[in-house]
């Protein structure tokens, strides 16, 4: 048995310091749980020296959803066995594959030995946790439920992680599409066409604006392939600095709102996040006003975010959320204020919140799956309109080689 001087950290987040026999840092750790105690650093006696047992590593990369996913899951996993705190992130740190994470949460475990809160330590990388893992991870150390916030957190990102994958998979299909058809375009235009203009050029036919506009386009390409790809990445630049400024979201997600098919997912997917964060922030303990803070934050689309900044004022002068909602069912579903209005009726918001976010997940899915069939008729339309374009472009000057050969 060795004497240990250790500093813990009590279920209300307040220090406690003393020294306790064990046989390891591992037993100690599981004493201290045993009496509602979070190890935070700890010092061994032995021989008379003392040896500092946590590690310290350095290193510097995007950590993904599935990264944090792995971290808040595993994390909880160790907490809840008794683990402490620093011996936890040191075990994630060697555990992460990436450059960033690893110093990041090596980072974090540092201050959390000096004697910072670990959600305090959390704010010093904005970039990877977000004021949603923050402020829950906050009220999980006042309240003395960290091990259930990390549960509802690591619910809250494998649920987001999901949504997105289904996105994403619907739209692979045409995002597929779409970019074969410009590679063959392309391949037409490099291969076939400055062809087909040095014939027409031979014969001294008299060309109309489509079929000129197509040889000059493809000759431009042919010879000078290298400016092309240089005004293309140009361009992809130019439109993503315009899309990052306010103006240019403002326009996108304008355009967005106004396609029949995509408006009705953004709307389903906004409402899907938007409860979901909502229910896991107040099921945390976190204020209805700070909540509404981070949901706002949180939110992509520029109209989805005012709609939940504007209810933060009126929920602050005494109205309930969903009248503060009401202006907004333009966006927010009729659904969406009918059940939280129940749910503030009967004080089961957060969980009324949750079964809502289930449903408008559910039909995410259920859209996603229809994209495909949705979308494949239209695809076919606009690729049939440029092959035409092109074909009458092409074929028009032949008539008129024909008509002379005669």
């Amino acid at each position: 048995m060795a004497k240990f001087f250790y500093i813990a950290r009590s279920q209300k987040g307040e220090e406690t310091k003393g020294v306790m026999e064990a046989k390891d840092l591992h037993e100690l750790s599981r004493l201290l749980h045993q009496e509602g105690l979070i190890l935070i650093s700890t010092e061994k006696n032995k021989d008379g020296k003392k040896k500092n047992f946590n590690i310290s590593i350095s290193f510097l990369e995007k950590v993904s959803l599935k990264d944090k996913m792995f971290f808040t899951r595993n994390l909880q996993v160790m907490i809840s066995a008794g683990l402490s705190l620093p011996r936890a992130l040191t075990i994630l740190a060697e555990q992460s594959t990436k450059k960033k994470f690893k110093k990041a949460i090596n980072e974090i475990k540092e201050e959390v030995v000096k004697g910072n809160s670990f959600s305090q330590s959390l704010a010093l990388h904005p970039e990877i946790f977000s004021d949603l893992f923050q402020n829950m991870m906050k009220v999980g150390e006042e309240s003395g439920t960290m091990e259930q916030v990390l549960k509802v957190l690591t619910l809250q990102m494998e649920r987001d992680n999901e949504l997105r994958s289904k996105i994403l998979g619907a739209l692979m299909y045409p995002a597929v599409i779409i970019l074969a058809m410009l590679g063959i375009g392309l391949a037409m235009l490099v291969m076939v066409v400055p062809q087909l203009a040095q014939t027409f050029l031979d014969f001294g036919i008299e060309l109309p604006a489509t079929t000129k506009a197509v040889i000059f386009l493809g000759t431009f390409l042919a010879q000078k392939w290298y400016i092309g790809i240089l005004l293309v990445v140009i361009l992809v630049l130019a439109l993503r600095y315009f899309f990052k400024t306010k103006f240019g979201k403002r326009i996108i997600d304008t355009v967005i709102l106004k396609i029949p098919i995509i408006s009705v997912l953004v709307k389903k997917t906004n409402s899907a996040y938007t409860t979901r964060t909502l229910s896991s922030l107040i099921s945390a303990g976190v204020p209805l006003v700070r909540s509404l803070e981070i949901v706002s934050n949180t939110l992509g689309n520029v109209y989805f975010k005012k709609a939940i900044f504007d209810s933060i004022d009126k929920v602050k002068k005494g109205q309930k959320l969903n009248e503060a909602l009401k202006g907004s069912e333009n966006l927010y579903p009729h659904l969406v204020v009918q059940m939280i209005e129940v749910g503030e009726e009967t004080g089961e918001t957060s969980a009324i919140l949750a079964k809502l976010a289930d449903f408008y997940e559910e039909e995410v899915a259920n859209a996603t799956k229809n994209i495909s069939s949705i979308v494949e008729p239209i695809l076919m339309l606009i690729i049939g309109g440029v092959i035409g374009l092109f074909a009458i472009s092409m074929i028009q000057p032949m008539y008129s080689m024909l008509e002379g050969i005669k």
